[in-house]
């Protein structure tokens, strides 16, 4: 006959402590390599990587995981888009209290006069207030890449290229504000963004630089 085993004695109000409920330590990935993208936008593309309509997106142009944009772009403007996997970069790209400048190469309609461009240089009142004042310069037609679909003219209209350098980030802000002075925005191109600029990108390609402000 077997002998009855011993009950295990515990302290009062002691419990059990299976091996299987002892915590495991998960070995965390590294952090990710900070990525920042000099991205050249065409016209007619969203600055976001998924569309439930079928339009355009960045994903069709560019296939690195992790990376979204720093600030935006609209989908009517062209030109240059920072993209990064580092938040704290995203927020001083994109934060208006850093200021960043932005140039803007902008094709209006109608030939700007001396009072137009001052009036841009000072700030400009919009709906939603008045803005910072601007740099504002009458340029020589700059060599871009055609546009797809061509900007439409009126044969009646002369047009000319302004390039303007702001330091906020409102809404359609350079189409509303060449607006308001009289010279609406037929094309619309971002060159540079702070020290980052355009140079040596076609339309619709990308490349990568150091990751620091």
């Amino acid at each position: 006959m077997s002998r009855p085993q011993r009950p295990v004695s515990r302290r009062p109000g002691a419990k059990p402590s299976p091996a299987s409920s002892a915590p495991r330590r998960v070995a965390k990935a590294p952090p990710a390599e900070p990525k920042l993208i000099l991205f050249n936008k065409p016209f007619d593309v969203l600055t976001q990587f998924s569309d439930g309509e079928g339009r355009a997106t960045l994903k069709d142009y560019i296939d690195i995981p992790g990376i979204y944009p720093a600030g935006r772009l609209d989908r009517d403007s062209e030109g240059l888009l920072l993209l990064t996997n580092d938040g704290l970069l995203q927020a001083r790209i994109a934060d208006p209290k850093h200021k960043l400048a932005k140039t803007y190469w902008v094709q209006v309609e109608g030939e700007p006069s001396a009072e137009q461009l001052q009036r841009l240089r000072e700030g400009v009142e919009l709906n939603d207030g008045m803005t910072l004042p601007a740099q504002a310069r009458q340029l020589d037609e700059p060599e871009l890449w055609p546009r797809n679909p061509p900007v439409r003219f009126r044969k009646s209209v002369p047009t000319s290229w302004l390039e303007l350098v702001i330091r906020e980030g409102r809404n359609r802000q350079v189409r509303r504000m060449t607006a308001a002075v009289g010279l609406p925005t037929l094309r619309l191109v971002r060159v540079r963004i702070g020290d980052w600029t355009l140079d040596g990108i076609d339309q619709g390609q990308w490349k990568e630089v150091p990751a620091r402000l």
